[in-house]
């Protein structure tokens, strides 16, 4: 099993920058694929942000539409940590962010992601 434990989340004001962390422990994979998801009350798991590689080597990265520019997704050499660098934040960015991994091809469908951390809470004032 993998398991994931996200940090970083924190109350923030708008135009501020924040930046979390999802550390992974257990079985590995030779290709992998690591995402951020976020979820506001009352509404669906959105995406944000998923990168996938081979080895060392990075060959995807996508961005959802409304953090492009303001987000932007790396890992550590070992492949073990993912991070999240957000800039620019707006309220419209508060939300509770998962990281969430597979073995399977990449994607923005939550229901391709098979290992979730249990959410860090980022919240956005004006």
């Amino acid at each position: 099993q993998v398991q994931l434990v996200e940090s970083g989340g924190r109350l923030v004001q708008a135009g501020g920058s924040l930046r979390l962390s999802c550390a992974a422990s257990g079985r590995a994979f030779s290709t992998y694929t690591m995402g951020w998801f976020r979820q506001a009350p009352g509404k669906e798991r959105e995406f944000v942000s998923a990168v996938s590689w081979r080895g060392r080597n990075t060959y995807y990265a996508e961005y959802a539409d409304s953090v492009k520019g303001r987000f932007t997704i790396s890992t550590d050499n070992g492949k073990n940590t993912v991070y999240l660098q957000m800039n620019s934040l707006k309220p419209e960015d508060t939300a509770v962010y998962y990281c969430a991994a597979t073995n399977k091809q990449p994607g923005r469908d939550p229901v391709g992601y098979d290992y979730w951390g249990q959410g860090t809470q980022v919240t956005v004032s004006s």
